[in-house]
């Protein structure tokens, strides 16, 4: 174990945390994460990583904790002692933030500056590396495409605007006590676990529900938002990228395009046999069959027989209009391919049909329940 590298990952139970946690794991890390003290479990998207702290050469720990306890973080950095830290953790949510900017501000924004200052406090300046977790959010509306390292922010959000603080006091650590800070601006990033109500993971949850007939339509906001999505698995392992490099410094994470939401809500359709098309403008428009493909259905062992043409599946509800919304992002990569030699694995295609696959796996599950009488949740955001 003293050999080991020991890395302690905040938000380790969510999408990026997992992902990573797995990653580092395999090049022999002893990973420590952070989890939030709930009444239910909460670590379905880690439970495949748990040992049993009963086992011999356990590399996986969880601890207990807060990004709004300062004293919390600084005890478990202290016995933790770790070579890189991976500030993961966030209420990340955009849309929510504007209905929570006070807890967001604290733990999004404040909580960066607990972690850099138990660093400091503790004198672990010149043995833990630091990676911070930003966000293309920061960019929100754009001041130019595509949006690089020297863009000037301009946030559109509470979540954006917490970050921005996060951002800038990592920079303002590694200057002013030469700690090895780095912030890794990811631009979107999804896959499988990513949570239900973020606007990807509900497109393929309801395209599924849609193809199975456990659901009638989909209700989405902005159709014509513009991201640069991709795989988070590409992701995290440029964050570990980030903290080999020689120098701290601060990096774009993205794909170099950008799709709107309505693409993606074809391509995540047209997997399940369903070809789109879009009528009407604005809080009217509407996506409506344009063809069904039974031969592709079948490729997934699902019916779609039960389906029409003409029939509207996917609607605008303007609930789901940010006040202030993010119209463009479309990140510049070309530093990360350059100096760290990053490149990506997975293109949209590949990501679209690796989140359909799970959903359509997963909702089966429910069908089979319903068939044989049991209950279902319905959980609709």
């Amino acid at each position: 174990m003293k050999n080991k590298k020991v890395a302690l990952i905040t938000g380790i139970t969510g999408q990026d945390g997992s992902y990573l946690a797995e990653f580092l794991l395999k090049k022999g890390y002893l990973v420590h994460g952070i989890k939030r003290r709930s009444s239910l479990f909460n670590t379905d998207r880690i439970d495949h990583l748990y040992q049993d702290i009963h086992e011999k050469d356990v590399k996986l720990h969880l601890h207990y904790g807060d990004m709004t306890d300062s004293m919390n973080l600084t005890r478990i950095i202290q016995e933790t002692q770790p070579d890189e830290i991976y500030n993961l953790a966030a209420m990340s949510h955009v849309h929510v933030s504007f209905e929570t900017p006070e807890y967001v501000a604290n733990a999004d924004g404040t909580g960066t500056l607990r972690i850099l200052e138990a660093i400091k406090l503790l004198g672990l300046t010149n043995k833990t590396k630091i990676y911070q977790a930003s966000t293309s959010e920061l960019y929100g509306k754009v001041q130019e495409t595509p949006q690089k390292e020297t863009t000037p922010f301009y946030p559109r959000s509470p979540y954006a605007v917490a970050k921005m603080y996060a951002y800038w006091i990592t920079v303002n650590y590694r200057e002013a006590y030469g700690m090895f800070a780095c912030n890794g601006i990811l631009f979107n990033h999804e896959s499988p676990v990513r949570g239900e109500t973020f606007v990807t993971r509900k497109i393929t949850r309801a395209a599924s529900k849609i193809a199975l007939g456990l659901q009638d339509k989909l209700y989405l906001g902005n159709l014509d938002a513009k991201r640069d999505w991709g795989h988070a698995k590409d992701y995290v392992r440029m964050m570990w990228m980030i903290l080999q490099a020689d120098e701290p410094e601060d990096w774009v994470i993205a794909t170099g395009q950008t799709t709107t939401v309505r693409d993606f809500v074809k391509f995540s359709f047209a997997y399940a046999g369903i070809n789109l098309r879009f009528d009407g403008v604005g809080v009217d428009e509407v996506g409506i069959i344009d063809s069904l493909d039974l031969e592709k259905a079948k490729e997934s062992n699902i019916d779609i027989s039960h389906l029409n043409l003409n029939q509207t599946l996917v609607c605008v509800d303007p609930k789901y209009f940010r006040p202030t919304e993010v119209d463009l992002l479309l990140g510049d990569p070309s530093k990360a391919e350059k100096k760290l030699g990053w490149n990506r694995e997975f293109n949209l295609q590949d990501l679209v049909n690796d989140m359909m696959k799970n959903d359509l796996k997963l909702m089966t599950k429910d069908v089979y329940l319903k068939d044989g009488g049991y209950k279902i949740m319905s959980y609709f955001e």
